[in-house]
């Protein structure tokens, strides 16, 4: 039994400082040896973090930014070349445009002398065709004058032979030709 009180008294003395010093971290009898593993762990940080982690950190924003630099930089020079590629398209365009207009204008003018061509040709055959109908109306006329002459000094002839009188071929003719003169 004195082995179990011993073991009692021993858990229970432990019991009793541990109660007596409260939290071990504001135990000011550890102080110095707290401080000392705090800078430690401290300087084993500084030195991790400086020679590993952050180099890597370093080298990979570097890398980051190099290469956002050189995607600015191929996106300007992109940017460059496509507005010249539109100035080019805007040229060969305008360009394109006059050299139509050229080639309408020379095809209007081309059958403008076309046509003006065939209106001279028409122009002298409707001119043609007209003073032939002309002397074709003249003659026309002509012969329907001597035409109404003659049926006319008939008629008169008829008339005056169906009256009772006797038709003089020369008084008859007279007076025909005096009547169609008006």
């Amino acid at each position: 039994m004195a082995t179990e009180t011993t073991a009692s008294e021993v858990t229970h003395g432990a019991a009793e400082a541990a109660e007596a010093a409260g939290m071990p971290q504001l135990d000011f009898s550890t102080f110095p040896n707290q401080i000392f593993w705090l800078l430690v762990t401290l300087v084993v940080i500084y030195f991790v973090l400086s020679r590993v982690a952050l180099p890597r950190i370093g080298s990979v924003l570097a890398e980051r930014k190099g290469t956002i630099t050189n995607d600015l930089a191929a996106a300007e020079e992109l940017k460059q070349k496509a507005v010249g590629a539109e100035k080019a398209y805007n040229d060969a365009l305008v360009s394109a445009r006059a050299e139509a207009a050229k080639i309408v204008a020379a095809a209007k003018a081309d059958i403008q002398k076309d046509l003006d061509k065939a209106l001279a040709k028409a122009d002298a055959e409707i001119a043609a065709k007209a003073s032939e109908s002309e002397k074709r109306i003249a003659e026309i006329r002509a012969g329907a004058m001597d035409a109404v002459t003659e049926v006319a000094k008939d008629t008169a002839k008829e008339l005056v032979a169906a009256l009772g009188g006797k038709a003089d071929a020369r008084a008859v003719t007279a007076a025909v030709t005096a009547a169609l003169k008006g």
